[in-house]
């Protein structure tokens, strides 16, 4: 969207990231072998994920997005939320993504912090 310094951002995006797979790990230590239902048409990887996202939601006006791209130390939600799946293999596995799709990358191209 803007311009700006991946500097800026990279330790919360690697923090976004590590803490996302942990979470994930933690969740499915958590259920262990319990058979999990689907619900409203989503599987229990789907809604894992559909969780994560939903805690991002954001509406800041234009000139609050520019001031944010220069000075704030996290990235804007949008690409907090999709550069964070786009590096689990869990995400594109769990909504079945096809390897070309834009929330999909090659195994070599994944950002694994662990």
């Amino acid at each position: 969207m803007f311009a700006r310094s991946y500097a800026l951002t990279l330790g919360e995006d690697i923090a976004d990231l590590g803490g996302e797979v942990l979470a994930y790990e933690a969740w499915k230590s958590a259920v262990g072998d319990r058979k999990l239902t689907d619900r409203d048409g989503f599987t229990p990887d789907q809604r894992f994920f559909i969780g994560f996202a939903q805690w991002a939601w954001e509406n800041a006006r234009a000139e609050q997005q520019r001031e944010w791209a220069l000075t704030n130390v996290r990235s804007p939600a949008r690409y907090r939320v999709n550069g964070v799946v786009v590096n689990m293999p869990e995400f594109a596995q769990a909504f079945s993504c096809k390897p070309d799709a834009p929330m999909t990358k090659p195994a070599a191209k994944v950002c694994s912090i662990w």
